[in-house]
């Protein structure tokens, strides 16, 4: 059978991988009006947009987490609030989301749209580092999704892993880096590339890696 990277090989020959992922995007179906006008609002007022997660992961997350209804989640990097809205979405009505930012405008920002939200309520938004504020945590998480500063992304990871309930998500967002991994040079290249490297080796859990936008590594404790 012909690898994956053969497979994609042969297609990038035939047709661009862009084309293939904006197909990707018109074939997902659509998030709700109200995460769209976040998109919209996020472009024209905010700086660095780029942050945002982006339709295809916003439903892989909504997805992943109306499969495994998480009663208590935890988001590492909230930036506006589109993941977190997203992860709250596919979340029971009795969940809670506790959110790490680091920029205060970000979680005026995102608070707005939360109170517009009938999931918002689900949604705690903490200022301040993340690993600070992990440490102030008491009690388990069945699902965790990072999204940072990428030079922390291994720090943050190890100190996850002892807060999630056996059969709990960690799900890693970038984890590919814009393909930086391949020839890591800066601290966040060399970060990312470790924990995807330690994933696939650590016996704690299982994983797999999946090629979507800019890499999302989905992770399940044993």
């Amino acid at each position: 059978m012909a690898s994956v990277s053969h497979i994609l090989r042969v297609l990038k020959g035939t047709m661009d991988l862009n084309t293939l992922d904006d197909y990707c995007i018109e074939t997902t179906q659509s998030e709700p009006e109200l995460l769209i006008e976040l998109v919209e609002k996020t472009y024209s007022d905010m700086g660095y947009p780029n942050k945002l997660s982006g339709k295809t992961i916003g439903r892989t997350l909504k997805l992943l987490t109306k499969i495994a209804q998480p009663k208590r989640a935890l988001e590492i990097g909230m930036f506006t609030g589109y993941s977190a809205l997203s992860i709250a979405e596919g979340m029971p009505s009795d969940g809670e989301l506790i959110c790490c930012e680091t920029n205060p405008r970000a979680i005026e920002f995102a608070q707005s749209f939360f109170d517009r939200s009938e999931h918002g309520k689900k949604i705690k938004a903490i200022f301040g580092p993340a690993l600070d504020t992990i440490k102030s945590l008491d009690g388990q998480f069945d699902l965790v999704f990072i999204d940072a500063d990428k030079r922390n992304y291994l720090n943050y990871y190890e100190a996850v892993v002892p807060l999630v309930k056996s059969g709990g998500l960690i799900i890693i967002d970038n984890s590919l880096w814009q393909g930086r991994v391949l020839d890591p040079k800066e601290n966040s290249d060399i970060a990312v590339n470790q924990v995807n490297r330690l994933i696939a080796q650590d016996k704690r859990v299982e994983n797999v890696h999946l090629n979507v936008r800019d890499g999302l590594n989905i992770v399940v404790k044993h």
